[in-house]
């Protein structure tokens, strides 16, 4: 993907975006890029306690984008209501009469492993990722229908499709939201919305105690924060995939799954399904008629 290009490409002059998690980190940086581009955007960030209207990260990002000539707009909603997004959509249609664009990014980081945390901890940490995602969705999907047009970007991770040692709720939340994103794909293209994730490596709150300085120099967020303006433009036709980003390079992510075979002998039959590569399937239907199909049915 080449940025220069993505730069002179992709204008959202005049297009409305809720952008969720927005006060630091990546979810600032991206917000600074879609306001450049002449988006208007809505940022949301939580207040803390005992801080003033111009105190929140919210209010500060908002600043920045007006120092520039952009359009801002603070939501202070802790992404954990679940009315939260209705609120921030009914915000941005009152203020500017439209809504073309959302990017779910809130989540709360993982420090402990399983077994030191409650219940109630463990909850929390999947609600603030699943939950803030679904309100924010949910809220935007019925605008995005009756106007036949929408782009929905959501925040996964590699934890989400691998698994981490000490992320198993936060791995839990981000495996969830990807394939709620796929799903949510499949019922909006025919409506003309589309919905991607954008799995970043950046450096941030969350990740700085994990990187060494040498990578977290190269991880700015501000260098990914092009790849979400171009998934969030009329320009990207893609659908239902995950873009892994950071420092200036990109991949691709996708579930795959093998061939069936048949077998009594387990071992024997696992060692035979190690030896088979992986394909990919539009949805879980034609999985399923795939793996029936493999056996002459």
């Amino acid at each position: 993907m080449n940025e220069a290009r993505q730069a002179t490409s992709t204008s959202l002059t005049g297009r409305v975006v809720i952008v969720t998690g927005a006060g630091k980190g990546i979810g600032r940086a991206v917000s600074l890029q879609l306001a450049s581009r002449g988006a208007l955007v809505l940022i949301n960030n939580r207040r803390h306690m005992g801080e003033d209207d111009e105190q929140t990260s919210a209010a500060q990002v908002v600043a920045m984008i007006r120092a520039q000539g952009g359009q801002a707009l603070a939501n202070h909603d802790d992404a954990l209501d679940p009315d939260a997004g209705a609120r921030m959509v009914a915000q941005a249609m009152n203020e500017w009469g439209r809504l073309d664009m959302v990017y779910a990014n809130a989540a709360v980081a993982q420090q402990a492993v399983f077994h030191t945390l409650s219940l109630n901890e463990l909850r929390t940490i999947i609600d603030s990722g699943v939950v803030s995602t679904l309100s924010l969705l949910h809220a935007a999907w019925p605008v995005f229908r009756a106007q036949r047009y929408g782009r929905a970007l959501v925040s996964t991770s590699s934890a989400g499709r691998f698994g981490n040692h000490g992320l198993t709720a936060y791995a839990a939340s981000k495996g969830a939201i990807e394939s709620l994103m796929r799903s949510l794909a499949l019922e909006g293209v025919k409506h003309g919305i589309h919905c991607n994730a954008l799995s970043p490596y950046a450096h941030s709150q969350m990740t700085a105690s994990h990187l060494p300085p040498a990578w977290a120099d190269v991880l700015a967020p501000e260098a990914l924060a092009p790849a979400a303006a171009w998934l969030l433009s009329p320009e990207c036709a893609i659908n239902g995939q995950v873009l892994v980003a950071g420092g200036g390079r990109y991949a691709r992510s996708w579930p795959v799954e093998t061939p069936s075979v048949a077998g009594t002998d387990m071992e024997q039959v696992w060692a035979q399904l190690l030896d088979l590569q992986g394909q990919t399937h539009v949805d879980s239907i034609t999985a399923f008629q795939s793996f029936m199909a493999d056996g002459g049915h």
